[in-house]
């Protein structure tokens, strides 16, 4: 079964581009929730993570942070088996 992905993210963000290049490479298959768009998203994003950054990116209910954690994930090694 394929891993659960949420990132909270908006259009205009490279850091969201770049998280988002980085699933799309992987196959991942992520929803997405937009907080310029989606009503209450960012503050719901901020109590979910005590973050106001974007993005903020969850593995099966994990948070994982944001585009910087998710590719050190990947350096190291272990974004393939969250992703399983």
């Amino acid at each position: 079964m394929a891993a659960k992905i949420q990132m909270y993210s908006t259009d205009w963000c490279g850091y969201c581009a770049r998280a988002r290049r980085l699933l799309d490479a992987k196959g991942a298959k992520y929803e997405e929730i937009d907080i310029d768009v989606v009503p209450g998203a960012r503050q719901e994003m901020q109590e979910r993570t005590g973050r106001t950054t974007i993005p903020q990116i969850f593995i099966n209910g994990q948070h994982i942070g944001g585009s910087d954690d998710l590719h050190a994930l990947d350096a190291d090694g272990r974004l393939d088996p969250l992703l399983k």
